[in-house]
């Protein structure tokens, strides 16, 4: 059931009215109910179900420059008013330590609503039946000799959204996401190896629970189980520089680590550097012909993607969706902004500010970061066209230091190639680069045939630290001349 509408715009007129007479210039409300669900299973047996709501409402306000924040699980009228009153207090105080006011670009007011398009109601499904999925692609996993314990997992979120702002804006969404894998570990001495599917973590989307079965988890459990017994037995990758392919399982996190962050534009203005860093991604470098990557590269941040996690009507600024070029023919073009970066490069906001609930001031997060298929060549036959190389899939670990220059991916599993087919396996395969040299180095990306959109679920950011969900749409790609090594856990 969704909340009480009339009820939200009650508090919202409320606390902008409020906060206006304070002296607010500028303010918006988020009102935001989120319920969540999760199931896992390891090794035959339930370990964990959790069902939960959250809701509350926060309000963000700028006076004399500078803003101010504030947030309240009460939703009454008396609570809109102490809030909005906390929140004009706090923007006072920061106002006297301020070094830059604060200037918000224009856009016209926000109005409207949007939902997730779901075909089955994830929190309608009988939970016994949620279950029953996980426990046979669990059962399908274990049951290959070699394995010694497996983890299905399951999640789901939806939360509703109410936006007002005192320019007059309006929005109400409700955004449905929703997640699901089996992983299978072998272990042989002091030996690990894992497959997952289908992805190291889950696969995620912007969906119903029509996603999940159509990842068919169980049909799926006994083959990665075997690669994962076989690759106790496979040789380790040697070192050295080789061609490479990335499957969408590893190219999708190649994207979020060394594209997505480092357009950020608040990492760009050294204003926010938790948990990914700065940026090299200076801005003189955007009107300058900088070159990301190879022509091939066309990179976008589009938040009205179909199933990306990143994709919503209007962002926590109340800033329509869109899709905005970020590197365009291997050239740096743009950058993820908001009402308060964009104009200090001469734009106008990318609609990249959201929140993680409603007890957290928006920032500046991904879209859907997605690698733009090229029309040519399908993944397979850029594997076909592989004299010599690798194919990387799932990753295992990774590392990029603060700037997102240097960095090292391990995955689960690489397959060597040779004349165009993909052969035996390899173990514990590692890569390193340097950002714009790897993307630089790239000479085939897949068409739309490979094309798939995938989710990140667990993006941290900020302090006190949020967790955004973000979307990345690959088709797999092939680099040259990459420096491949071998990692050990």
């Amino acid at each position: 059931m969704s909340p009480d509408t009339s009820e939200h715009r009650d508090l919202t007129d409320r606390a902008l009215n409020t906060a206006q007479a304070l002296g607010a210039s500028y303010a918006d409300v988020r009102v935001v109910r989120r319920r969540e669900e999760s199931i896992t299973v390891k090794t035959g047996k339930v370990e964990g179900v959790a069902l939960g709501e959250t809701e509350g409402f926060g309000v963000r306000v700028l006076v004399g420059g500078a803003w101010g924040f504030a947030s309240s699980h009460r939703l009454d009228l008396a609570e809109a008013d102490r809030v909005a009153g906390l929140a004009v207090r706090i923007a006072k105080a920061s106002a006297t330590a301020l070094r830059r006011p604060v200037v918000l670009d224009d856009r016209p007011p926000a109005h409207g609503t949007f939902a997730t398009p779901v075909e089955e109601d994830p929190f309608r499904i009988p939970l016994e039946s949620k279950i029953a999925d996980l426990l046979e692609a669990d059962k399908r996993a274990s049951s290959v000799k070699g394995i010694v314990f497996t983890e299905s997992m399951y999640a789901a979120q939806r939360e509703w959204k109410t936006f007002a702002a005192t320019d007059g804006s309006f929005t109400e969404q409700t955004i449905t996401h929703i997640g699901s894998a089996v992983e299978a570990n072998a272990i042989k001495g002091d030996e690990h190896q894992r497959r997952s599917y289908p992805d190291a973590g889950g696969g995620y989307r912007a969906a119903g629970y029509e996603f999940i079965r159509g990842l068919d988890l169980a049909n799926h459990a006994e083959r990665y189980a075997e690669e994962a017994v076989e690759l106790l037995t496979a040789p380790q990758l040697p070192p050295g520089r080789r061609t490479i392919i990335l499957d969408p399982s590893q190219l999708y996190l190649q994207i979020h680590e060394s594209c997505g962050h480092p357009t950020e534009l608040d990492r760009v203005f050294l204003t926010e550097a938790s948990y990914a860093g700065t940026s090299f991604l200076t801005t003189d470098k955007l009107d300058a012909g900088f070159r990301y990557g190879s022509d091939l590269i066309t990179i976008v941040a589009d938040a009205t993607a179909p199933h990306g996690m990143g994709t919503f009507g209007w962002d926590d600024e109340g800033v329509a969706a869109q899709s905005v070029p970020l590197i365009q023919n291997g050239i740096l073009v743009g950058y993820l902004s908001s009402r308060e970066t964009a104009p200090r490069i001469g734009r106008q906001s990318g609609g990249a500010m959201r929140a993680d609930g409603w007890n957290r001031i928006p920032l500046i997060r991904m879209t859907n970061v997605s690698l733009m298929p090229v029309p040519g060549m399908s993944l397979d036959d850029i594997v076909a066209d592989t004299d010599d190389g690798l194919y990387l899939a799932s990753n295992r670990s990774w590392s990029i230091d603060d700037r997102r220059l240097n960095f090292q991916f391990a995955t689960e599993v690489a397959y060597e190639i040779k004349g165009g087919k993909r052969g035996r396996l390899y173990k514990n395969p590692t890569y390193t680069g340097i950002t714009y040299e790897f993307w630089r180095s790239c000479d085939a990306v897949g068409d739309a045939s490979s094309w798939v959109m995938l989710g990140t679920p667990n993006c941290g950011k900020g302090e006190p630290g949020q967790v955004g969900h973000v979307g990345h749409g690959v088709s797999g790609a092939r680099f040259q001349n990459v420096q491949v090594g071998v990692g050990k856990w």
